[in-house]
């Protein structure tokens, strides 16, 4: 299967690239860097300290789509919204890993999926998502008089918060409490705020040092609490998540597809 990786010059872009240069079910076919990169035109060794790779860096991400099977981005959401359309337009599959997209950004994503398969989502590790659907189901089990709190650390150039993945946390909760989280959502304590209001899905966000991604899931009542938590030491478990997200993508039909998917979760 031939793999083209857009944003191969940020972090997650060196680890996939590692990622499928060392499993022989996959072909690195292209990487796409943005206009005016230093990069451009050198071969994708320089990337991640192999050897001469054979594939030279381009910033033409029509380039990277023609020339790949499935094509994975873990970029910016001005720039995954945009190969989202060129997707579309190419018929490839798509598997994204961006997170901080606006509702517009989200729109233009999910009318691209009525063309082309496009799988997003906010962290690609396997073992995050057997999270969410464990806190899915927990919430569900328990009335609000457990009260949910979420955490979640990342390194200190982190642009957003809370952390995609930590939204879609919350997401799962209140889907399990039958509730809307826009509703719920208490992204703030600061100052006299009074009592803590019942139905409440807090959020704090913390960032420090290089801190890959942690997150916790807190169930508190009276007398007990019930603590989840996901910690990633390594970028390399969201790059093998990537992998066989654009494994399971790569034959099926157009639509807008997740993790749970790729698990069967959502079955």
């Amino acid at each position: 299967m031939k793999i083209g990786v857009f944003g191969g010059a940020g972090k997650m872009g060196r680890n996939i690239i590692a990622s499928v240069v060392k499993n022989k079910s996959f072909q690195l076919s292209a990487v796409c860097v943005v206009p005016g990169s230093a990069y451009v035109g050198k071969d994708a060794s320089v990337l991640v300290g192999l050897e001469n790779i054979g594939v030279k860096i381009i910033s033409n991400p029509l380039e990277m789509f023609e020339t790949s099977d499935v094509v994975i981005d873990f970029s910016a959401p001005s720039a995954s919204t945009e190969n989202a359309v060129l997707a579309a337009s190419t018929g490839k599959p798509l598997v994204i890993g961006t997170t901080g997209f606006s509702d517009e950004q989200l729109d233009v994503i999910h009318k691209a999926a009525l063309q082309s398969p496009i799988l997003i989502s906010s962290n690609m590790s396997l073992g995050i998502n057997l999270l969410r659907s464990i806190v899915e189901q927990t919430a569900y089990m328990l009335d609000s008089s457990y009260d949910i709190e979420i955490i979640e650390m990342h390194h200190r150039n982190k642009i957003d918060a809370p952390s995609g993945t930590a939204l879609e946390l919350g997401l799962a909760a209140a889907k399990g409490r039958g509730i809307n989280l826009d509703e719920a959502m208490r992204t703030s304590r600061k100052g006299n705020i009074g009592k803590r209001l019942e139905g409440e899905i807090g959020f704090a966000s913390l960032r420090g040092g290089d801190v890959v991604g942690d997150h916790t899931v807190i169930f508190a009542t009276d007398g007990e609490r019930i603590e989840f938590t996901h910690k990633a030491s390594s970028r390399e478990v969201f790059a093998k998540g990537a992998l066989k997200a654009a494994s399971w993508l790569y034959d099926k039909p157009a639509g807008l597809y997740n993790m749970k998917d790729v698990l069967g979760l959502n079955q």
